[in-house]
């Protein structure tokens, strides 16, 4: 594998820079010296905020964007071997790296790194710990999967040795991270179009814990079912291993957890069986107050003290679409965008918003990719039946193609025998049409999904 001198700038060029990960990547580039370019299939925020900060980027991905000056090329999952620049980077035999390749090599500039990886909760505990890093006044780099109002984007290049990331399983790519601290928050069926089979997604998780460096330190859930096997996996490593949960016996516990009339929790937190006071959290939902004990136990391991965690916590809101509060329409109805795309994701934010709606609770639910809507679609069926109303849109497909196994139209039918008031309406002109005409005062809409489902809310509260 091609190895980044990170001493000695050179021309980087990225193609696929629009997307999260990437756009932060090439920003830290940026700041280190290096000349960086890039491409992506349209045109966004994202790109022209980069243009902004000196970063070429081509709209479209053609041949013509290679240039004889680019010294190594990082690329996503997403990029085909078909690709136009993919090939022609081939062709020129430049060093290619993977995005994960290359932010596990980033991870090495940093003395106190921290991965964040789960099924569920990555980006929501990625904004903890940064908040709790800032806090503590390290100026650490921050590399997250969302937009963070604390730093105004997903990504901070800092000057020091504390560095943060949201470390992603899909395609195994956290794989490529050595960490000083792993963390686990849950291992769940998900990217079943990947991993096949649960037992293949516990086997990943349990192979991220061993990347985790020699004198560092795994933390992970000791209230999920697969947590042997991923201790296990280190056992004979010299990495300490630190438990969280609910349960007595884990390290870290929260007790007495309870949600405030916005559903913000507020928990007692116990070190080794040992009373440390209450914690308090601006995020939503109990869900959250177990993700907050990763946060407290890393911050802790590197060296972070307990009222700069304390303080941290209580100041962070999360970033982006992680049940966030959007405005209210004329009719007097709350919107709320949630990102959640999977059913535990899905009972998680409902189960808020069950706690703190005045009136009918709606979800506008955008479906994300056909194999996860086939493989999951009784249990989102059951997981958003708990609305008054739902309202379906088509399935975003992202990286698939439809091959007409399966269509919002099946879970409309699995909620209607569930008894809920489901309809498919797909396009979003549809539902924005149809919540207008029958929304009330004190009604809530959450519109729902890892797609582009966000724009139904805007185009509401725009009326």
């Amino acid at each position: 594998m091609y190895k980044v001198d990170f001493s000695k700038p050179c021309h980087a060029h990225f193609i696929g820079i629009g997307g999260v990960s990437m756009s932060g990547l090439a920003e830290i580039l940026k700041k280190e010296g290096f000349t960086v370019s890039g491409s992506d299939m349209k045109q966004s925020d994202t790109t022209r905020s980069l243009e902004s900060n000196g970063i070429k980027v081509y709209i479209g991905q053609v041949a013509s964007n290679i240039t004889d000056d680019i010294d190594f090329v990082v690329y996503t999952a997403a990029i085909h071997p078909d690709n136009e620049e993919y090939v022609e980077v081939k062709n020129r035999e430049i060093p290619m790296l993977t995005r994960a390749e290359f932010l596990g090599q980033v991870m090495d500039n940093y003395k106190y790194s921290v991965a964040v990886a789960g099924t569920h909760g990555k980006t929501t505990t990625t904004s903890m710990m940064a908040h709790i890093m800032l806090e503590a006044k390290t100026d650490p780099t921050i590399s997250i999967g969302g937009h963070l109002e604390a730093i105004n984007g997903n990504i901070k290049v800092g000057s020091s040795d504390y560095f943060v990331t949201e470390a992603c399983e899909y395609t195994n790519s956290y794989h490529e991270f050595k960490a000083y601290a792993s963390i686990i928050l849950n291992i769940d069926n998900d990217h079943l179009d990947f991993f096949k089979n649960i037992e293949n997604i516990a086997a990943s998780f349990a192979t991220f814990a061993t990347k985790t460096q020699d004198g560092g330190a795994l933390i992970v859930n000791g209230d999920m079912k697969y947590r042997d096997q991923v201790i296990d996996a280190v056992k004979d490593r010299n990495i300490e291993v630190i438990t969280f949960g609910k349960e007595d016996g884990n390290k870290y516990q929260a007790k007495n957890i309870h949600l405030n009339e916005l559903g913000q929790p507020t928990y007692t937190l116990y070190i080794d069986g040992e009373d440390k006071g209450e914690i308090s959290l601006s995020v939503m939902g109990e869900h959250n107050a177990i993700n907050s004990l990763s946060a407290i136990a890393a911050s802790q391991y590197i060296g972070i003290d307990m009222d700069s965690i304390r303080e941290g916590l209580k100041k962070c809101h999360s970033a982006d679409r992680r049940f966030q509060y959007k405005g209210t329409t004329s009719k007097g109805a709350t919107i709320i965008d949630d990102y959640a795309h999977h059913p535990t994701e899905i009972s998680a934010s409902l189960a808020v918003a069950k706690a703190v709606v005045k009136n009918k609770l709606w979800v506008a639910f955008q479906p994300h990719t056909y194999s996860r809507t086939k493989a999951h679609l009784e249990d989102f069926a059951k997981a958003l039946s708990v609305s008054d109303h739902v309202l379906l849109a088509d399935i975003y497909a992202a990286r698939e193609k439809d091959d007409g196994s399966v269509s919002s139209k099946d879970l409309e039918k699995k909620l209607l025998e569930l008894g809920c008031d489901a309809v498919y309406l797909g396009d979003f002109d549809s539902i924005e049409k149809y919540f207008e005409k029958n929304s009330e005062n004190n009604d809530m809409l959450i519109t729902m999904g890892a797609g582009n489902i966000d724009s139904v809310g805007v185009e509401l509260l725009s009326k």
